[in-house]
Order: C-alpha cells, then sequence, then structure tokens
C-alpha cells in the first residue's frame, strides 16, 4: 500500500537534476550502441547522403576514420553495408574475398582490432542489379531457399574477413539455421548471429535505399518482410524460429513505430534484444530540427531512450558516436 495526496507526492523526486539522474530508470551506455555505416567501391573521399544529413557513403579511409572515431568513446559496435562498383543479378560482389565488404571488414578489423565488435548486414539487397534480397525466379519472385545458398556463402566470406557478428536481414525462412550450419562446417563456430527477426515491409526505409544503392527495380519486399498490420503472433512465431536455428541475438526494425514488438520480443526471449533506429526516422528528427521546428539533441535523447525503455538491450543508431560522446 501507498499513501495518499497530500502525503505522497511524486513530484519530490522530480525536484532537482540530480534526484532524477539518481532515480532514472533507463539509462543509455554507449556500449548499447552500434553505428551502421557504408562503405562504396572506388570512392576516394566520403560522398554525403543527401536524404541523411551526416552521415556518408564511405571511402575505405574514411571508413577507418569513422570506426575509430566510435571505438574512441566507446560505441558497442559497427555494422557495415557495402556497395560495389559491379551489380549482377545473383550479388556476386557479396562472397568475393576482394569484395568491397570484405575488404571494408578487414580495413576496419585491423583499425580497431577488438575495441568494439565489427559486423556486417548479410543479405544481397546492395549487391543485385535488381535490387532485390535474394535469387530471382523466372516470374520475378524472390526464390527463398536458393536465396539461401547466397546468404550462407556470404556470411563464410564475411567470417573468414574477420566479421566477428553476422547479421541477416533479408527476412527468408530459414537464414538463421542455414547461416549457422555454415559458419559451423568452416569453422567459425564461435562467430554469433544478430538476426533481424522481426523486419517490417516500412516506408521507413525510404533514406536508407538512398545510402546503400539498394532499392528494388521493380515491385516491393512485401513477399518477405512483415506486414505492419500484421498479427503480433507473427512476430513471436519469427523470434521462436529464429532462436530454435541458432539465433544469439534477435532484432525488430524499425525501431520507433514498433516498441511493442521489442517489448514482447523482451518479455518472451533469454537473448539479446536489438532495435534498429532505421533512417527515416534519423531523416524526419534531422529534417524537423534543420527547420527550426524541434530541440534536435533533446528529441534524439528522448526517441533511443523510449527504444531502450521498450525494453531493447542494443541500438542500431545513425547517431551512435554522437552520442556516445554526450554519455
Amino acid at each position: 500500500m501507498s499513501a495518499e495526496f497530500p502525503v505522497a507526492r511524486p513530484r519530490r523526486l522530480r525536484s532537482s537534476p540530480a534526484i532524477r539522474r539518481m532515480v532514472a530508470g533507463t539509462r543509455l551506455h554507449a556500449a548499447d550502441l552500434i553505428l551502421p555505416m557504408f562503405v562504396k567501391e572506388g570512392l576516394a573521399e566520403p560522398a554525403p547522403v543527401s536524404s541523411m544529413p551526416g552521415v556518408y557513403q564511405h571511402s575505405r579511409d574514411s571508413l577507418r576514420k569513422a570506426a575509430h572515431e566510435a571505438a574512441e568513446v566507446g560505441v558497442g559496435g559497427v555494422m557495415l553495408f557495402g556497395i560495389p562498383r559491379a551489380k549482377d543479378a545473383r550479388g556476386s560482389a557479396a562472397d568475393d574475398p576482394d569484395g568491397i565488404l570484405q575488404q571494408a571488414l578487414r580495413d576496419v578489423v585491423a583499425e580497431v582490432g577488438d575495441a568494439l565488435v565489427v559486423g556486417a548486414d548479410t543479405c544481397l539487397d546492395e549487391f543485385t542489379d535488381h535490387g532485390h534480397c535474394g535469387i530471382l525466379t523466372e516470374d520475378g519472385e524472390v526464390d527463398n531457399d536458393a536465396t539461401l545458398e547466397r546468404y550462407a556463402s556470404m556470411a563464410v566470406a564475411q567470417a573468414a574477413a574477420g566479421s566477428q557478428l553476422i547479421s541477416p536481414s533479408g527476412m527468408m525462412d530459414g537464414q538463421v539455421g542455414v547461416i549457422r550450419s555454415a559458419l559451423d562446417v568452416a569453422g567459425y563456430g564461435n562467430v554469433p548471429i544478430l538476426a533481424y527477426t522481426a523486419k517490417y515491409a516500412s516506408a521507413f526505409f525510404g533514406p536508407f535505399r538512398e545510402a546503400a544503392e539498394c532499392a528494388p527495380q521493380f515491385g516491393d519486399r512485401s513477399s518477405h518482410q512483415q506486414d505492419p498490420a500484421g498479427p503480433l503472433e507473427e512476430a513471436l512465431r519469427e523470434v521462436r524460429l529464429d532462436l530454435a536455428e541458432g539465433a544469439d541475438m534477435v532484432m525488430v526494425k524499425p525501431a520507433m513505430s514498433y516498441l511493442d514488438i521489442i517489448r514482447q520480443f523482451r518479455d518472451n526471449v533469454d537473448v539479446p534484444v536489438a532495435a534498429y533506429q532505421v533512417s527515416g526516422e534519423y531523416a524526419m528528427i534531422e529534417a524537423a530540427a534543420a527547420n527550426g521546428w524541434i530541440d534536435r539533441d533533446r528529441m534524439i535523447m528522448e526517441s533511443l531512450v523510449s527504444i531502450k525503455r521498450a525494453g531493447a538491450d542494443l541500438i542500431l543508431t545513425y547517431w551512435a558516436t554522437e552520442v556516445a560522446r554526450r554519455l
């Protein structure tokens, strides 16, 4: 039982910055943050992404510098996305040992060592000329099982290049199990998998497709990404399947509009839960701030705290380095 007003006054615990800090129930740490980064083959200088102010397609040199800066301020990890010079229908550059993503992995691991976790996105959309996440049938549909073979090869190539975290994001059925088996057979049994478990067919991904140059040339990704209006049970089924196949961590993407899914994951699983604060979430805040409509710094922190409060242990955010400096 608790007292009633006027004896009970909740404002007492909000009366000063020191008290508010002492009783805060949600705390952000730099190690909770993962920085997504883009590296493009052939760039001599970093190229700004117009729809994501402050985000760049990196050259190999600027990528190393950005990774070093993230490590210096205690960011927990980086997630690399590669953009090859040449693309084809099967995404051949994705598992090329000398492809841009594998080169970037070796570069960043050499730069930062074990100061942070170096991971890579394991999907084909950045590497295919059609922009879809897998191998296409003659009818233009994504062939689930043929795509799994490519994901397995890509994951092994990433691990061989030094990736410390494999992150399948294509939402193919069975992707975690096939990748886990391929890694184990190839001698990379200790490399963990962060599964994109509940990835929704979201309008919030728009700016990312400019950054990664991966917009579908036709159609969309609704056949494999989850329906935003889909039932909660679908997300919970996906997480049960991923865990049964060997996922070490699970992810919800996007974050802001799916805080309820993050909470459900946290309440139902016993592995770390990640959430991806995606490009559209980033772009909206930056655009509103540029117009003077919001307090940028406060909104960034509030958005991250809300994701953490919903139950995310890890947050992928393009503000990772900036926020880590503040923390």
